[in-house]
């Protein structure tokens, strides 16, 4: 297996990138999503990858982080979805809002990436809802927004009236606006024992419904 390739960026295009390490021009498939965070050709660059073998191939898949890579795994062991596939549903979603639809049931927004059906799309949510957690999605946007790092504290908390604020303030600081956010939370019954992850959740599905 080849965790990761760091070397000299050699070519780019839309659905490969080619990477000189150690004398080896190594071709990696990835998403158009990381196209935006590549260095220039000739610069230095580190890349997340993941061998894929069959009959008659051998591919390099590659990721920015070894979260991607790893949601690129997850993926390709739904049944129906093979690396093509799983490249374009990382290309049309981040890692972070794939959590995020599957854990809403927002199987519209999947659905978006090409060759996934709405059919595939709920495929895709039953095998891996269990597999996929709200929480790495927020960790990772703590550490993309230090200003979160207060809002895991509150987790726990479960006055209403706390829950409502703080979860109307993680939803701003994931990108939703003041108005979504609030319009989304209101909708959720809280009580004493609601804490801010199950408002989260719920929020979120309600949101895509939008």
């Amino acid at each position: 297996m080849i965790a990761f390739i760091k070397g000299e960026l050699e070519y780019i295009s839309e659905e490969c990138i080619i990477v000189e390490a150690g004398g080896i021009g190594y071709q990696i498939r990835i998403p158009s999503s990381l196209l935006e965070e590549l260095p220039n050709v000739g610069d230095t660059v580190r890349i997340h990858t993941y061998l894929y073998v069959r009959e008659d191939a051998m591919n390099l898949y590659g990721f920015s982080s070894r979260d991607d890579l790893n949601v690129f795994k997850l993926l390709i062991t739904v049944n129906g979805i093979g690396p093509k596939a799983a490249l374009g549903i990382l290309s049309t979603l981040s890692t972070d809002e794939l959590r995020f639809a599957v854990l809403s049931d927002d199987a519209k927004a999947i659905s978006k990436a090409p060759g996934i059906g709405p059919k595939t799309a709920s495929k895709l949510i039953l095998e891996l809802k269990d597999k996929l957690k709200l929480e790495d999605a927020f960790e990772s946007k703590l550490a993309k927004a230090p200003v979160q790092t207060e809002l895991t504290k509150a987790l726990g908390i479960k006055d209403p009236k706390a829950v409502r604020s703080e979860a109307v303030q993680a939803l701003v600081a994931l990108g939703y606006s003041n108005t979504e956010a609030l319009k989304a939370v209101r909708e959720v019954l809280i009580t004493e024992t609601t804490d801010v992850e199950d408002v989260l959740k719920q929020s979120l599905k309600k949101m895509s419904l939008f």
